[in-house]
């Protein structure tokens, strides 16, 4: 990473954390369930808080988990470079929004990344923001290791070649000004995506593809647990 980018950008973070998590099951959203005594989010949070290129976080929650981030996230666990805990939206791309609106004027370049994805490796989140410096846009991606298929009316259409497709992880990395400007664009038109990068291809702009890890898994079904417990055991070995 070049010194001089570090000194005169701002990196911040956007930890999107406002889902409910039904498919994982359980009494609590699938972010604040507990991976070997701490909730999932805060795994995620500490790669961020121990990140040299990080300067500040905004966790993005539902309304009713506010308080609980503060204490337990700001206070239990010492998140320190959290600065913001705000209200998220209906849908994805409405928390989103709602964590860029809190940097405004503040950041130069954002990291958006989901809350339940803990795996995330401090080698890579400074890849993909040492990419997006460079190139505007930057986001993590690893190549499908299945066939995939394109379907109409329950039979296959077509078998696309793998050679060219990508399978998407977060963070994804922009600069400030031009995720925003993609956002409220999306909205003035009506358009909804689940990824942030769709929205700034939107406006003709090129994004970055950095190769990221399998172990970068979301968080999302039950034998999920199962596969961060055993890259929580193979790392700690």
């Amino acid at each position: 990473m070049n010194k001089l980018r570090r000194t005169l950008l701002q990196v911040s973070a956007i930890i999107v954390a406002a889902g409910s998590g039904n498919r994982l099951g359980g009494e609590v959203p699938k972010q604040f369930q507990l991976l070997r005594g701490k909730p999932i989010l805060c795994h995620t949070l500490q790669v961020f808080e121990h990140c040299d290129l990080i300067e500040n976080i905004v966790v993005v929650a539902s309304e009713e988990w506010l308080g609980y981030v503060s204490q337990q996230m700001v206070d239990r666990f010492a998140i320190s470079k959290i600065k913001k805990v705000v209200t998220g939206g209906k849908q994805r791309q409405d928390s989103v929004f709602a964590g860029l609106q809190a940097l405004k004027g503040e950041a130069e370049i954002v990291a958006v990344h989901d809350g339940v994805r803990p795996f995330i490796t401090d080698d890579k989140l400074k890849e993909v923001i040492d990419a997006a410096l460079k190139f505007g846009a930057a986001i993590l991606a690893v190549p499908p290791r299945d066939t995939i298929k394109i379907e109409k009316s329950g039979f296959v259409e077509k078998t696309p070649s793998r050679d060219k497709l990508w399978c998407v992880q977060t963070p994804q990395v922009f600069k400030f000004d031009l995720i925003y400007n993609a956002y409220v664009k999306a909205f003035e038109h009506g358009i909804y995506h689940t990824d942030d990068s769709a929205l700034v291809e939107r406006l003709g702009w090129q994004v970055k593809i950095v190769e990221g890890e399998q172990e970068n898994i979301k968080i999302t079904v039950p034998f999920d647990l199962k596969i961060a417990e055993s890259i929580l055991s193979e790392r700690e070995e």
